[in-house]
């Protein structure tokens, strides 16, 4: 019997980049994404959001870790409100690009996700 290689394909894998003020959007983007089955890689921290903050060197081992998302990304979706770019945000976008990943800026959609490009939630 002859061997067969089964490829399979995985859904595209996205990132979610921006400030950590807009914890609602990126929950929301999070959701309408994962409804149209993208993997989303999403901040574990809402330092912005948090009484305390984040400290510092918890700040400098989540935003090493948030790179490592983009590394493993498809690509990246920056949530830029009112057209909000922090250094972060800035710094990962460039990182991003320098890696050769596709970065999409929401506001560029209008805040509608139906706007996606259809190659960009459809499986690989």
């Amino acid at each position: 019997m002859e061997d067969k290689i089964m490829i399979h394909k995985r859904p595209q894998i996205v990132t979610l980049c921006g400030s950590t003020r807009f914890k609602n959007e990126f929950l929301e983007a999070s959701k309408q994404l994962t409804a149209r089955g993208v993997i989303v890689l999403s901040v574990g921290w809402f330092g912005h959001c948090e009484v305390d903050g984040i400290p510092d060197d918890v700040k400098q081992k989540v935003d090493k870790l948030h790179f490592r998302k983009i590394d493993i990304s498809d690509w990246v979706l920056v949530l830029d409100l009112n057209g909000y770019i922090g250094q972060s945000t800035h710094n990962e976008i460039e990182y991003a690009l320098k890696n050769n990943k596709l970065v999409v800026l929401l506001s560029r959609l209008r805040l509608d996700y139906d706007k996606l490009p259809s190659e960009l939630i459809e499986q690989l």
